[in-house]
């Protein structure tokens, strides 16, 4: 019975949540000596992140969200209903030369000497180091270190998929539709990175500048596609499985998603990326990796979120 009622609960939210928008209710009043029902647009509250703007950073606006699927993986389960709050999230995956921008500053390759990274940055040579393209190869410990110098944070991973999916738990962020070249940057068929002939040695299809394919649901680029990004929270195998510190309002995921978690020692990429076809850039898609990024090296990148 219980599990009848999430579903209906569920199902009544995507209902609304196609119907209104989140800044969007329906109203009663109650008028002199009898009841007036109407409906009327108005702000919940305030205005999303009090109304003010970032640069390079887009407000995604608080209230609850489709988080998971029953449909796909099992980590991916239970779908449920999560609560959060306005955060901003950056608009591009950090590229090259916003990397760079943190290396030339005299930050962002402190893992090498503590020992939580091998190596910083891809490893393939020119064709992936154009200024606007994402920058990839780098460890949680990296990441985190430049959002921390940007005056920012990784987001968590529930922000980070309701920024990809909105409000209603629609699959990509464009919505339902299967992904396709137009829409992100992936594998189709033999065409990695959605490009026809292969690089020059090692034989490998580049990554393309960020904001290439059209923006998803609140404006943001890349979501799905081009680079798998880091979030802050530790692996658990399942929603299920990771208990409260994955329900409620703001779930931070075990440990809080801080740098040290007894019994827990993978973190979360999301979003796909060039490599891997358009499944694993599903909005509820979680895959799990050493945060040293090292022995097994990949090709991961980032963006931030902020609070105030």
């Amino acid at each position: 019975m219980k599990a009848d009622f999430r579903i209906l609960k569920i199902s009544f939210i995507r209902l609304l949540s196609f119907l209104f928008s989140d800044s969007l209710k329906i109203c009663l009043c109650l008028q002199a000596s009898f009841l007036l029902v109407h409906c009327r647009t108005e702000v919940r509250g305030q205005l999303p992140c009090d109304g003010k703007t970032l640069t390079g950073m887009q407000c995604i606006p608080g209230g609850e969200f489709v988080r998971g699927s029953n449909v796909f993986s099992a980590n991916e389960q239970p779908e449920s209903v999560v609560h959060i709050s306005d955060f901003y999230m950056d608009l591009y995956e950090v590229t090259n030369e916003d990397f760079e921008t943190c290396l030339n500053a005299g930050y962002c390759s402190d893992c090498l000497g503590e020992g939580k990274c091998d190596y910083i940055g891809p490893r393939y040579g020119a064709p992936y180091l154009g200024k606007r393209q994402p920058i990839l190869g780098v460890s949680w410990y990296t990441a985190k270190e430049y959002c921390n110098w940007a005056g920012k944070r990784l987001p968590t991973e529930s922000e980070w998929e309701k920024a990809a999916r909105g409000t209603n738990g629609n699959l990509y962020p464009w919505g339902n539709e299967p992904a396709s070249c137009e829409k992100a940057v992936i594998e189709v068929d033999t065409k990695k990175g959605c490009v026809t002939t292969k690089t020059e040695k090692p034989q490998l299809m580049p990554t393309l500048d960020v904001g290439s394919r059209p923006p998803g649901v609140y404006g943001l680029y890349d979501m799905a596609g081009n680079s798998w990004e880091w979030v802050s929270d530790w692996y658990s195998v399942s929603y299920e499985k990771c208990g409260k510190d994955c329900f409620g309002k703001d779930p931070r995921g075990p440990c809080n998603g801080d740098e040290v978690c007894p019994g827990s020692n993978m973190k979360i990429v999301r979003g796909g990326s060039w490599w891997w076809p358009g499944e694993m850039a599903r909005g509820s898609y979680r895959r799990a990796h050493v945060p040293e990024n090292f022995p097994e090296y990949h090709h991961f990148g980032f963006r931030c979120a902020k609070t105030f």
